[in-house]
């Protein structure tokens, strides 16, 4: 029986899933629902990617029987208030990256799933990608050795975006794109508590922080026997180096033009939920409700430590 998806946002990032989960089987994944804050949008949205259902209100999209579970891709200003509004009505989430704007309200959200018994996960696709299994696989089985140190690079050109500068709209670096270099270092150790953290970082004047103007985008790996390294772009890679040798793992071709690289590999993320929900699993292992914790309490004393302050953080 297929799963049946509902979407809430009709944005970029929700356009690119929608594209990826048809690149999956129909028998598998089913797109049941769209709902938008207007039903303007909701409509275009939905003729855009063949969806039976349009709503113009996310409470439409609550009272749907027929979804089983939610994406989530609105704004993350607004996952907190959007998430426990699909959670407490017991609806399955999978909430776009990053979880929420603190702490604070990622442990509300877990408690919200906890409290309805629904699943619930972090969108972290890029821990779903078949790059990261692999990575994932040569770590468990020591094929590598005793991993040193892990180098994480990631920096795009964005200065020019409102969404990107603007702290009202939970804008910067470190929640956007920083967190993507801090996910897999706890991936690579397991999810061990770092024994101490030392932020740095530039503020712009909206009060948001720079923290990388690099423009290569690779993880590498140090272990007692040499290295490996997750090639570009490293959040959503299709190519694997180890000591020197190139493994590929190649995506599909989408049906429609995509706002962002390689977004059909979110894909993947829909299969590990389904797959997931097939269990009767209430969260991933490949992206823990821990894991969330742990990396947005890292990314929350990043912040303090550089000195950004938005509005949730007074609540």
């Amino acid at each position: 029986m297929a799963t049946r998806w509902g979407i809430c946002g009709a944005g970029n990032i929700s356009h690119d899933f929608c594209v990826a989960l048809r690149t999956l089987s129909h028998e598998d994944h089913q797109i049941a629902a769209v709902a938008a804050r207007s039903l303007e949008s909701a409509e275009k949205f939905a003729k855009t990617h063949g969806i039976p259902k349009a709503y113009g209100s996310y409470q439409e999209l609550v009272k749907d029987p027929n979804i089983d579970v939610v994406y989530i891709g609105v704004l993350h200003t607004h996952h907190l208030q959007v998430g426990l509004l699909f959670l407490n009505a017991g609806k399955n989430v999978l909430c776009e990256k990053p979880f929420a704007m603190n702490l604070r309200e990622v442990r509300q959200l877990i408690s919200a799933a906890c409290e309805n018994n629904v699943f619930l996960m972090e969108a972290v696709w890029s821990r779903c990608f078949p790059v990261y299994a692999e990575v994932g696989r040569l770590l468990s089985e020591s094929a590598v050795g005793e991993v040193k140190m892990v180098k994480a690079y990631f920096g795009l050109s964005l200065l020019d975006r409102e969404r990107i500068t603007q702290k009202e709209q939970g804008g910067g670096g470190l929640m956007l794109i920083g967190m993507y270099c801090l996910q897999f270092a706890l991936m690579v150790f397991k999810g061990e508590r770092p024994e101490s953290i030392h932020a740095t970082g530039v503020l712009l004047p909206s009060g948001t922080v720079n923290i990388t103007t690099a423009l290569l985008t690779v993880h590498i790996l140090y272990y007692v026997e040499g290295f490996f390294l997750v090639g570009h772009p490293m959040h959503c890679p299709t190519v694997l180096e180890l000591n020197g040798k190139k493994t590929e793992f190649p995506l599909p071709e989408p049906g429609l033009p995509l706002n962002f690289p390689n977004s059909t590999g979110l894909r993947y993320e829909a299969e590990e939920v389904r797959r997931c929900l097939l269990k009767g699993l209430k969260e991933s292992i490949k992206m823990s409700l821990t894991d969330s914790e742990l990396l947005t309490e890292i990314m929350d004393e990043a912040r303090r430590q550089v000195g950004v302050v938005y509005e949730q953080d007074s609540q």
